[in-house]
């Protein structure tokens, strides 16, 4: 095993807390915007980590170079905004988790591609207290840049190479690598179908929320 962290911080959505229903719910109010039926939400699931643009292309069919795009995005997101934690919910045993760090006085944050102005009320929707959190638009940089884990590390006063990132996507691993943190990949988050997340890489891979949430709870 790897050397204990520190620090623990966490990609948001697909990591940390389970958005897809609410943003699945969304993508649909998009489609029904457009006199379309719903998607299968496994279907939407899959995309949900790689942003609105990505929703919007799955929903209508159309990239981010369509005259439609810009309007239908910010549909979907109005919808989402309006009701972005009513399903959403931490994955099973991390509040196990971030409890027993938390009673320990042990440092974790946040560090999102998600704008703050939904990843914050969600944060707070679900009485989660990141010592750190760091937005899409926190910083002119974004995952897989290093410098918002940068940003992160440096709020909890913890150097980056005692921090875990976890993550659920490709570029969690590369952000993590170029921040020099242990890069841990998590196979439970929203992966595309094809994708095996063994590839990506990182440090460490869990294919279980109860797998991290043991090896984490093991003895520094």
């Amino acid at each position: 095993m790897t050397t204990q962290p520190q620090a623990l911080l966490f990609d948001l959505d697909g990591t940390l807390v389970d958005t897809a229903p609410d943003l699945a719910r969304a993508t649909n109010a998009l489609r029904a915007h457009h006199g379309l039926e719903p998607l299968p939400y496994p279907l939407i699931r899959a995309q949900v980590s790689n942003g609105g643009s990505a929703l919007v292309a799955l929903a209508l069919g159309i990239d981010q170079a369509h005259q439609d795009h810009d309007v239908a995005r910010q549909y979907l997101l109005d919808a989402y905004g309006e009701a972005l934690a009513v399903e959403s919910c931490l994955f099973p045993h991390l509040d196990r988790l971030l409890g027993s760090w938390e009673a320990r006085d042990r440092p974790w944050g946040i560090v999102t591609n998600k704008p703050r102005a939904y990843a914050a009320p969600l944060v707070e929707a679900l009485e989660l207290t990141p010592g750190a959190l760091l937005c899409a638009d926190d910083l002119p940089q974004r995952k897989p840049a290093p410098e918002p884990l940068w940003a992160a590390a440096e709020q909890l006063a913890v150097p980056p190479e005692q921090c875990w990132y976890v993550g659920d996507h490709l570029r969690d691993m590369q952000a993590a690598r170029a921040a020099g943190m242990v890069a841990v990949a998590v196979g439970y988050g929203y992966i595309e179908e094809g994708e095996d997340y063994r590839e990506w890489p990182a440090d460490l891979w869990f294919e279980t929320c109860e797998a991290l949430v043991e090896a984490l709870l093991e003895p520094a």
